[in-house]
């Protein structure tokens, strides 16, 4: 009789357990948290909930208001200085050492509170409470539990290229946006290119004047030789410049311009022909590709030119870091013209390789001086990844200036371990995973999710050398904004999670039922998304 009773007794407590762990509705998040620690029940939130926060995340519990307000139709209320409330915002600096964009979403009793020791991190929780608030009724729930979360690496970048199409602030905008909510840290902001300038510089005024149109472009594909016959054009007023850096600011991503040098300048040179190495005068190019004219880095003019609008370009961009593009320098004009081979004996400079390292380094130490690191694609060592670069062109003795960051795009997958053995911080954007200009054929959903920045083969030292990833949207062929989303989303949700989730934590076809949330968010929004299987 005694273990009948035992046995039923175990029998309810399983059947009562059960039914417990069945009402938990497990979230659904991307990019999906370090750890989730579930409890019975919802944490109720009212039609009218008050916000508490102290005066440093002020800005922080504005978006926080703005969204429950616009998604969730509640009139929320904030009440500075307050430490009780619906909804808590609190900074704590001794919280998660180390990680300062982690945070701890704490929803496990009566009322949400969202602590970080950064604002940044406070942010970060505040856009995965967006996920996890669901409609009951005409009310809104959270299922109660604690997260906790910080990212696996502090460089998640979104690259858009300009140069090619302008697009206009209120694009901008609507991806810095979307870029907050997926936990996205860096807007690599491409801002000339060949086909065009799009930053207003004062000094240099035919910049914007000459320099940010073109009278066609280039359609279908690279070497189409067929043109649309339509002008296009565009460029950032300096004011409109600093309202989108305030609009990054505040979402905490850092936003870091591309400003093309020593290749990649032919809108410059149209602009100003004496910054050329053949000093002709060329019309903005409406071919897409790899151009022949180059700077004429040997030309005292031309430095100052750089260090001018270096000027003009960290007085407008807090951030930390500025890149200096560095790619697909063809050296043919370098190695036709008297002058620069006369410079390059000068300065005991073997190879034009060796020309672009020892200019690259020169911008570097302008940087440095101005408290500014310098980034640059994976040809700025010296390396040699194009056909069109002769094999004895490319080679060189000159090093790279230590302290530059080096953004590995092209070549032998060997050659970013072997930057990294020489002590340089890389971040990895490997086209065949992470250029989506490329087709979903290319680089299907799946693919991008499955991307490892780190490569094998690495110390536990040497993998702190790897800052993150950036994914990055070329603009040749994307003229429209629905072009555009088409190749950004969903692809860029796969990328966020690879650069926020641990490697360890990841899962495919969870992040797969987690994507529906932002499926549905971008149609809402109008947005055209491409392929998710």
């Amino acid at each position: 009789m005694k273990n009948n009773i035992k046995t039923l007794i175990l029998l309810s407590l399983l059947f009562f357990y059960s039914c417990m762990v069945s009402e938990v509705e497990e979230y659904t998040i991307i990019p999906q948290p370090v750890k989730i620690e579930y409890s019975m029940g919802m944490v109720r939130l009212k039609k009218q909930p008050d916000i508490a926060f102290p005066a440093d995340l002020f800005s922080e519990a504005q978006l926080l208001q703005s969204y429950l307000n616009a998604e969730f139709s509640m009139q929320a209320n904030l009440k500075e200085g307050k430490r009780n409330a619906d909804i808590v915002l609190e900074l704590d600096t001794a919280l998660l050492t180390g990680q300062k964009e982690g945070y701890v979403l704490d929803a496990a009793s009566r009322n949400i509170v969202i602590k970080g020791n950064s604002p940044a991190g406070v942010l970060n929780g505040i856009q995965t409470l967006r996920q996890i608030i669901k409609a009951d009724g005409e009310r809104f729930v959270v299922q109660k539990a604690v997260i906790t979360d910080y990212p696996s690496f502090s460089w998640r970048a979104f690259m858009l290229d300009e140069g090619r199409y302008f697009k206009g602030k209120d694009v901008v905008f609507e991806l810095l946006d979307n870029m907050s909510e997926l936990k996205m840290n860096v807007f690599h902001w491409g801002l000339t290119n060949d086909q065009g300038w799009r930053i207003e510089i004062k000094k240099y005024p035919e910049l914007i004047k000459v320099g940010a149109y073109r009278d066609s472009s280039e359609i279908n594909n690279f070497h189409s030789n067929i043109f649309d016959g339509k002008p296009h054009g565009g460029f950032y007023t300096q004011d409109e410049i600093r309202e989108i850096v305030d609009y990054a600011t505040k979402r905490h991503i850092m936003i870091v311009p591309e400003i093309n040098m020593p290749g990649h300048s032919s809108a410059a040179i149209a602009s100003y022909p004496w910054l050329g190495t053949s000093g002709k005068q060329i019309k903005v190019p409406a071919r897409f590709g790899v151009m022949y004219d180059v700077l004429n880095v040997a030309d005292p003019r031309a430095v100052q030119f750089l260090e001018d609008v270096i000027d003009e370009v960290i007085a407008l961009f807090p951030s930390s870091v500025i890149h200096i593009g560095g790619d697909e320098v063809r050296y043919n004009q370098w190695n036709e013209s008297p002058f620069v081979q006369a410079y390059m004996k000068e300065n005991n400079l073997k190879t034009p390789a060796e020309l672009q390292v020892f200019f690259t380094n020169r911008m570097s130490n302008v940087l440095a001086s101005k408290n500014r690191r310098m980034m640059g694609w994976n040809e700025i060592t010296g390396a040699r990844l194009h056909e069109y670069q002769a094999e004895e062109d490319a080679q060189g003795d000159v090093h790279l200036a230590k302290g530059t960051i080096v953004h590995f795009w092209k070549g032998d997958p060997g050659l970013i371990k072997e930057t990294i053995e020489k002590g340089y911080e890389v971040v990895n954007s490997y086209h065949s995973y992470t250029y989506i200009d490329y087709s979903y054929e290319s680089i299907p959903l799946k693919k991008s999710y499955e991307f490892n920045p780190v490569p094998e083969g690495l110390t536990a030292e040497q993998k702190k050398l790897v800052l993150g990833l950036g994914c990055q949207m070329w603009g040749e062929f994307i003229p429209t904004v629905e072009s555009m989303n088409m190749k950004i989303y969903p692809r860029i949700a796969a990328y966020a999670e690879t650069g926020w989730t641990g490697a360890d934590n990841k899962d495919y076809q969870r992040f797969l039922n987690a994507l529906e949330f932002f499926l549905k968010k971008w149609s809402d929004k109008g947005i055209v998304y491409g392929e998710v299987e």
